[in-house]
């Protein structure tokens, strides 16, 4: 990353580089006197980049997606679960944190949980005696992976569902189990599932209530759910953020999660430049066609380019990916998956292995527009640009025009909206870039200069 300088050789250049500005247009309303910013735990999330989903339970067993909580807990039975094996994968792939299903919607737990028989307690596995939450958390700290857990509040199973009061209890006592037993979590993540219970009636969730014990029990976590309130739903499955991608939201905007109507998916995907809450958006998707592991799917595990273009249309669109990889009722990660995501990591190390930006960066900023340069330590044809805004501060770039020197002209090679965490533009490699520039229109008060890494093609 290039370090930042303003000479007095260069301040007439710069001044002159403005105008590159000039086509960004400008509404002083949108200004606001403080930009929300993320905390501790949610800049944390975001630098992690990469997180595993584990959709791991006895639909893995039945080879259904979504089991309708009549699964006897005697077809939970991996023969050779091996938590340190999904560990061990995702960090050799470049993951830095994992989210383990710890119950799906047909309620089976895959914990020693003292509010139901439906669990891990009534299975042959380990002899009745097994916790895989506890060799999940246990393997994440073994390989230097943060661990977050997934409880979901639809309950096919257990029979106070329905009755709100009485299974809200329920749900609390989940948990706290598993919010005190397992030492400190990254994530907390809960979906909007919701059906009627064995009583006819539609269970209600007291989502206040279940927030505010993860914000006791768990200071240190970030929640995800539709409605945050630390981290929302990127608004579809795909995997894909949102373009444009604001961090900020509106909260009145999505009140809980798994509500629907009008502008609700546009807020989930764009989040909103007016925010005034720091709730930065996750991206999600499987390796597979499914969720949980089939092996009719073997064949159809994503392709490395499909995970490469993944991360740059997430990662590189101010998200974070989660990606879901489903073990195998062996209870180990498909070979064909873990070939796909050692091919991935290794193909974006090649592609951001050299930044030919780091070098110093001019840069001239006012209240509604800023213009960064760069000379480039070698002319080049460029594969990536990545842009990104010092998101501590908060993120205030609402659109932005880069273009390059060739030695001869300065051209235009891409221009978009939002930059915040990261903004990752793929380059024609069409021409040898010598220089490049950046111009912003600013959305609120400047948080700083854009920063520009370049990476040749390879």
């Amino acid at each position: 990353m290039a370090a930042v300088s303003c000479t007095r050789r260069h301040f007439l250049e710069t001044s002159l580089m403005a105008g590159a500005a000039a086509s960004l247009p400008v509404s002083p309303a949108w200004f606001q006197p403080a930009r929300p910013r993320p905390s501790a735990a949610q800049l944390a999330w975001q630098r992690d980049e990469l997180a595993m989903f584990i959709h791991f339970g006895v639909n893995t067993f039945t080879d259904r997606e979504w089991g309708d909580g009549k699964e006897s807990p005697a077809v939970f039975a991996p023969s050779r679960l091996d938590a340190r094996q999904w560990a061990r994968v995702a960090r050799s792939a470049g993951f830095r944190a994992m989210i383990l299903t710890a119950k799906h919607h047909d309620g089976f737990c895959l914990w020693p949980t003292k509010t139901t028989t439906h669990s891990v307690v009534s299975s042959p596995w380990r002899g009745g005696k097994g916790d895989v939450v506890r060799e999940f958390v246990d393997a994440c700290r073994a390989e230097g992976l943060r661990p977050g857990l997934y409880l979901s509040p639809w309950d096919r199973n257990h029979p106070t569902y329905g009755d709100s009061e009485k299974y809200n209890d329920v749900y609390h006592a989940q948990l706290t189990e598993l919010l005190t037993n397992y030492g400190q979590l990254a994530e907390v993540w809960f979906d909007g599932a919701n059906a009627e219970g064995p009583n006819g009636k539609r269970q209600v969730y007291d989502w206040p209530r279940v927030w505010a014990a993860v914000k006791r029990m768990q200071p240190n976590a970030v929640v995800f759910s539709d409605a945050g309130p630390d981290v929302r739903w990127g608004g579809n499955e795909s995997g894909v953020a949102g373009d444009p991608n604001w961090s900020s939201v509106d909260p009145a905007k999505v009140t809980a999660p798994g509500v629907s109507g009008p502008g609700i998916i546009d807020a989930l995907q764009h989040g909103d430049r007016d925010g005034t809450v720091w709730r930065p958006a996750e991206a999600d998707t499987s390796i597979r066609p499914g969720w949980f592991y089939h092996p009719a799917e073997d064949a159809r595990v994503k392709s490395v380019d499909q995970l490469v273009n993944l991360y740059l249309r997430s990662v590189g669109r101010n998200s974070k990916l989660l990606l879901n990889v489903p073990p195998t009722p062996d209870g180990l990660i498909h070979p064909a998956d873990a070939e796909r995501l050692a091919g991935m990591h290794e193909r974006l190390s090649a592609l951001f292995a050299t930044d030919l930006a780091a070098s110093s960066l001019r840069w001239m900023g006012s209240l509604e527009k800023g213009v960064a340069e760069v000379e480039l330590s070698r002319p080049s044809t460029l594969g990536f640009v990545r842009l990104s805004e010092d998101i501590t501060k908060g993120q205030v770039v609402a659109a932005y025009v880069l273009s390059g020197f060739d030695g001869a002209a300065w051209s235009e090679l891409s221009r978009g909206t939002t930059i915040g965490y990261a903004k990752i533009d793929r380059m024609d490699g069409s021409r040898v870039i010598q220089r490049l520039r950046v111009a912003v229109e600013h959305a609120g008060p400047p948080s700083g200069p854009v920063q520009i890494k370049a990476f040749p093609t390879v």
